[in-house]
């Protein structure tokens, strides 16, 4: 069969991110197994019960057949009452029993899909935050959106429904082979068709539709980013090659949909054909078969309606078939995160002490470019230190090595002479806390999103850190207080209030080490200043590391780090480093001034 071409794909096309992975054949056999065994029981009930309501429906064919067999010797006693009254009674149990199937097969695909929902996100929140780092949002956000919304009708319809089309189809044809013998080997007559078209079809499907999941992905993360970055776009006037991207993007999704849709196109002609094929090869069959005196006319009757009944499970292996497709590339993205190999932590490695130390470390997100070279660093505890330097100086990445977010490529970074990198993930949350300019409000009550820091947390408690950032009176204001429905579809909060609370989660953490990446850059400076102030009355014997580009924090901090170029040019007070005339001194003259 010759059409449509696949579209080609760039490779040299630019990305933003380093993508997720795609779970391997194995990984999904593998996941899809295990779902199954948590499943066992509702599945084999919906086998059970489908086989109850599929032996049923085959009361009918039988009846009518006999019938016809009857009517066609010229019996006097047709027992039509007999007969009408087994009708009415096998499909009185064939309509509770396909219920039944309906019911139990929509609970079972809504549990699977929950299942895989809870798996992938406690996958994901187990995962090395490096690796979220560097995924960046838009292909992240098209997993848990796009993918889970493609797999949604699978878990709930297709996996069900393919079940019940395979032991349809098996039950029908032993019900041909038990009343019409010779008339199975008839509907074997479409069956080269369908293996051709099929095999045209799988061949190339499952290939086009990764890359059509992937596109779409790619337009997404486009998308997210320009949306994210809108005003540097406007500021460094990127606007059109940004539109640009997202063109080329959109065109690379919508060549991969079209020939997807070519390919639907030529296999569902062919399903049609097959049907067609399967009830007039029987027909003519079973009429030589009947003028030869092999099958009676009843045989006949039953045989044909069995194999129109064949129809409507081949149909529904082939439409779900197609449909698990689409599910499998979702699903083999969804369960990609599973091959990424978690940390090598070990539980042994325990801080001794709440020394900071970053020992000539280099660092780069991409092999042989680093951004951070030659870093040495000792933060003394509860003293305050001030990152600081243009922008593009590393800084920011400075301080997830200092939170232990990522781990340098040479050097160490300890904590209390135990190495960060080392330490498993949650240990190091329990020590050091990063707090950057991304915020999160989840859905649910003003409560809920601060218990997320400490679970046991009393109310008490929770006015006492919203107090400490400066959001108890607008939190009091809030017409059910803590109750108070958040997030979307709840009390829209601003972005500084957003801040707050996530600051406040902090307090509640009480961590003894704080990197604050730029964690007031939503309020305006008169506001920063006074949470700042109250900020360093809670913390107080707290480490912290703050990085900023007001100058006023580092004015109040005991050690300033100048950063520039990926390495450490000036260490001092701010008195130290204005009077030696250095880049700290320029910098705080043209700010001041």
């Amino acid at each position: 069969m010759i059409g449509l071409a696949p579209p080609e794909y760039d490779p040299a096309a630019p990305t933003t991110a380093e993508t997720l992975p795609i779970g391997t054949p194995t990984t999904v056999r593998t996941y899809v197994r295990e779902l199954f065994q948590r499943h066992r029981t509702a599945f084999v009930l919906l086998i059970a019960v489908n086989t109850l309501a599929v032996t049923a429906s085959m009361a009918g064919p039988y009846l009518l057949g006999d019938l016809v067999e009857k009517v066609s010797h010229d019996a006097r006693d047709l027992h039509l009452e007999r007969t009408i009254g087994l009708f009415a009674l096998a499909l009185a149990v064939q309509s509770f029993f396909v219920r039944e199937v309906r019911l139990r097969g929509a609970m079972l695909g809504e549990r699977m899909l929950a299942d895989l929902r809870e798996d992938f996100l406690v996958r994901s929140v187990g995962l090395p935050p490096g690796v979220l780092e560097r995924a960046g949002t838009g292909d992240l956000l098209s997993r848990i959106t796009t993918d889970i919304d493609r797999l949604a009708n699978a878990m709930r319809e297709a996996v069900p429904q393919l079940a019940i089309g395979v032991v349809w189809v098996v039950l029908l044809l032993g019900g041909l082979v038990v009343t019409a013998p010779p008339l199975a080997p008839a509907v074997l007559v479409a069956v080269p068709l369908l293996v051709v078209g099929c095999r045209w079809y799988f061949k190339r499907a499952p290939a086009a539709y990764r890359s059509e999941a992937a596109g779409y992905a790619a337009v997404a993360a486009a998308l997210a980013e320009t949306v994210d970055a809108g005003r540097t776009i406007e500021a460094h006037r990127l606007g059109a090659r940004r539109i640009e991207l997202s063109e080329r993007r959109i065109k690379e999704w919508t060549a991969w949909e079209r020939y997807t849709l070519y390919l639907r196109s030529v296999l569902f002609p062919v399903i049609n054909f097959t049907h067609t094929a399967v009830l007039c090869s029987t027909l003519m069959i079973g009429g030589v078969f009947v003028l030869q005196g092999w099958i009676g006319v009843g045989q006949l009757t039953t045989g044909v309606l069995i194999a129109q009944m064949l129809v409507d499970p081949l149909g529904i292996i082939l439409r779900w078939y197609d449909e698990l497709q689409v599910a499998q590339v979702s699903l083999a993205r969804l369960v990609g995160v599973r091959d990424i190999e978690p940390d090598a932590d070990d539980t042994s490695v325990t801080p001794r002490g709440r020394h900071v130390r970053a020992d000539d470390v280099h660092f780069g997100y991409r092999e042989g470019v680093d951004v951070l070279r030659e870093v040495s660093l000792a933060v003394e505890p509860g003293s305050r230190v001030a990152l600081v330097g243009p922008s593009g100086a590393g800084k920011s990445t400075l301080g997830r090595l200092l939170a232990g977010i990522y781990g340098p490529r040479t050097g160490q970074v300890t904590l209390g002479g135990a190495e960060l990198s080392a330490m498993p993930a949650e240990e190091v949350r329990a020590h050091v806390a990063l707090v950057n300019q991304e915020h999160h409000v989840f859905v649910g009550s003003l409560r809920d999103n601060l218990l997320l820091a400490r679970t046991g947390a009393r109310d008490a408690e929770l006015w006492a850190a919203l107090g400490a950032v400066d959001a108890a009176d607008w939190a009091r204001g809030l017409d059910e207080g803590l109750d108070t429905e958040v997030g979307s579809g709840g009390f829209a909060l601003t972005p500084a209030q957003a801040q707050q609370i996530a600051l406040a989660r902090l307090v509640l953490a009480d961590p003894h080490t704080l990197v604050l990446d730029e964690a007031t850059s939503l309020l305006d400076p008169r506001a920063a200043r006074h949470l700042e102030r109250s900020l360093a009355r809670v913390l107080d014997g707290r480490t912290v590391v703050a990085i900023a580009h007001r100058l006023h924090t580092a004015h109040d901090a005991d050690v300033i780090a100048v950063v520039e170029n990926g390495r450490i040019s000036e260490l001092g007070s701010h008195d130290q480093l204005v009077a030696a005339g250095g880049a700290y001194s320029a910098l705080w003259r043209s700010w001041h001034g």
